[in-house]
């Protein structure tokens, strides 16, 4: 199968992003702590940038071998791509099943602090909005973190120049 490692890697990807979620949920960012939540919530792109490592590196360490950076800038879109393929279900799962108080929350905190209206609040904090924001934000992160990644992953031998 062509997009192997691609797929493999999306799923875990989704699946830390799915533990993560839990982890908010626990520490409590998602309802007494959710002042919070928009600051530590970034954290979580650590584990996004690891996950991408661990990917280039594996495709190099199952005979894929060194690659330009144009390889793995494409490879690293591959990967965005399919994780974008699997954000509406990983909202779905994070706003139904694992935190459904979320939504309603941060919509209480956003509108008894003066950031959002309530109408403003109950659009952002939706699932709809969500699954586009991870669309658009997934595509354009992976393709941005797939670049810098395979800048530093690459191997420069004299055959492979030009």
């Amino acid at each position: 199968m062509k997009y192997r490692l691609e797929i493999k890697w999306g799923l875990i990807f989704t699946l830390v992003l799915l533990l993560w979620m839990v982890f908010e949920k626990a520490m409590g960012w998602h309802g007494p702590k959710i002042e919070v939540h928009s600051i530590y919530t970034n954290f979580f792109a650590v584990l996004a940038i690891l996950i991408y490592v661990l990917a280039f590196l594996d495709r190099r360490k199952n005979g894929f071998g060194p690659m330009r950076w144009k390889q793995g800038f494409f490879f690293g879109i591959g990967l965005a791509v399919v994780v974008t393929l699997l954000n509406p279900l990983s909202q779905w799962i994070i706003s139904s099943l694992i935190s459904p108080e979320y939504f309603p929350n941060a919509i209480s905190f956003a509108v008894e602090n003066g950031k959002l209206s309530q109408e403003e609040a109950e659009t952002y904090f939706s699932l709809k909005n969500y699954i586009i924001q991870g669309t658009i934000g997934g595509l354009i992160m992976g393709a941005v973190t797939g670049a810098v990644v395979a800048l530093f992953i690459q191997k420069r031998h004299p055959e492979m120049l030009g």
